[in-house]
């Protein structure tokens, strides 16, 4: 039985990532995953962080500018397999209908699948954002509510 916490996570707050180009980062999140814009902080130096915030939740990723250059290509598939960030998720209603609204400028890296042997009406695809980190779409991911877990 887990042991209850007295201040346990409510949520995630925020993903911070490293961009090469902010605004192209900043208008990829806007226009293919729906992120808006919900505070920008300007630094010494014309340097800035953007705020953008997920539609209809708290959940936010935080840009900074990258330094230096990318020390890997960029991540295939469903993303790198060695120790690190492999991809971030984010839940559809329709994985179909949601790749079919995307633009050409956006590359679909893997799927879509379905792992219906897994779990009946999961399907996936990833998708690479403009610094080349990897980006899950799924739909029907349902948690294991048997006693055996």
């Amino acid at each position: 039985m887990r042991k209850e916490m007295p201040n346990k996570l409510q949520l995630i707050s925020h993903v911070a990532l490293n961009c090469l180009d902010i605004d192209a980062t900043t208008t990829f999140y806007q226009k293919h995953l729906g992120f808006s814009i919900a505070r920008v902080l300007t630094l010494p130096e014309d340097a800035k962080i953007v705020f953008l915030k997920m539609q209809d939740c708290a959940f936010y990723l935080e840009l900074f500018k990258a330094e230096g250059e990318r020390p890997t290509a960029p991540a295939e598939n469903d993303g790198y397999a060695f120790p690190g960030y492999r991809h971030m998720s984010f839940k559809v209603d329709d994985v179909d209908t949601f790749l079919a609204e995307l633009t050409d400028d956006v590359k679909i890296t893997l799927g879509p699948l379905e792992f219906d042997a897994f779990i009946p009406g999961w399907k996936t695809a990833w998708l690479r954002d403009p610094d080349g980190r990897i980006i899950e779409i799924s739909e029907g991911f349902t948690d294991d509510t048997s006693e055996n877990t």
